[in-house]
């Protein structure tokens, strides 16, 4: 499960990715039929979402969100037999995520405050900060900018009080300052404050381990859209540039496909008949749409 982690962090979600974590999960629920008692039963079915869970990802990464939701519904399944909090937290923070890519914001909110009210969060401060962090994403979609900047701000405090010698699962590894400066930016941007965006996306950068690939690649274009959204227009061209080249050998994650297709449709709306736009299009237009 901790290769398939570090696969997708590289890489992005994929069919291959996808297939793995399943066999996985089906072998574990195979082992966990002939179990001798109840703890390892639950063990068994507590592994056994965590992978199914691994695929829901994959599938939401790649921008496969029907086959997605019949996944994270299987996850939840097999985390409420198994009594794991933390799987469950797991399900409902992809769930929140799921649901704002179909933009379900109402669903988002209500996932994500799921994830809040689990064990694993009142518990853990760091799965409560990245809750409340998934949270502020959900209110921000819906324009609520008081209820967003709120939950930010429980995010921070959590975080403060998370120990980051402790051990943590592979899955949630990415979870740190690094990656609440990106969720920031993405509050930021949907709050239509360009600014704030673009300061939270390199502050995201300047900690992201390079390891975290996709992510990094995805925090670029947002600095990008940030920049673009100021008429910084040759500059947001060339910063995406730095996206395609951390994802160089590797087929584009359908969450960045998406990512910049909305900033070739804004940069096309800002500035149809600049150069840079023109140019950004010629070298770059086939990669994103085809990748």
């Amino acid at each position: 499960m901790a290769a398939l982690t570090a696969l997708d962090q590289a890489r992005g979600g994929h069919a291959a990715l996808e297939r793995a974590a399943l066999a996985g999960a089906a072998e574990a629920v195979g082992l966990q039929r002939n179990a001798v008692s109840q703890t390892v039963r639950q063990r068994l079915l507590s592994v056994a979402a965590h992978y199914t869970a691994s695929a829901a990802w994959s599938c939401i990464d790649g921008r496969q969100l029907d086959r997605a939701r019949v996944h994270l519904g299987e996850a939840l399944r097999m985390a409420g037999m198994a009594q794991d909090s933390t799987a469950q937290l797991r399900v409902w923070n992809s769930t929140a995520m799921l649901a704002h890519q179909r933009h379900e914001y109402g669903e988002s909110v209500a996932a994500s405050q799921a994830a809040q009210a689990t064990t694993a969060a009142r518990r853990n401060p760091l799965c409560s900060s990245l809750a409340h962090a998934r949270t502020a994403i959900g209110h921000a979609s819906r324009g609520d900018r008081q209820p967003a900047l709120r939950s930010l701000g429980h995010a921070e405090a959590a975080l403060t009080k998370a120990d980051p010698t402790t051990p943590r699962p592979a899955w949630i590894s990415f979870y740190g300052p690094a990656e609440l400066a990106a969720l920031t930016a993405i509050v930021r941007e949907l709050l239509g404050e360009p600014a704030h965006a673009e300061a939270a996306s390199h502050q995201a950068l300047a900690l992201l381990s390079v390891r975290l690939r996709r992510n990094r690649s995805m925090t670029t274009v947002r600095l990008a859209a940030a920049q673009l959204r100021q008429g910084e227009v040759e500059q947001a061209c060339e910063t995406t540039g730095a996206a395609f080249k951390l994802m160089a050998g590797d087929p584009l994650p359908g969450r960045l496909r998406t990512m910049l297709g909305d900033f070739h449709r804004t940069l096309f709306t800002v500035a149809p008949s600049a150069h840079a736009a023109r140019e950004w299009a010629d070298q770059y237009r086939t990669r994103w749409s085809t990748a």
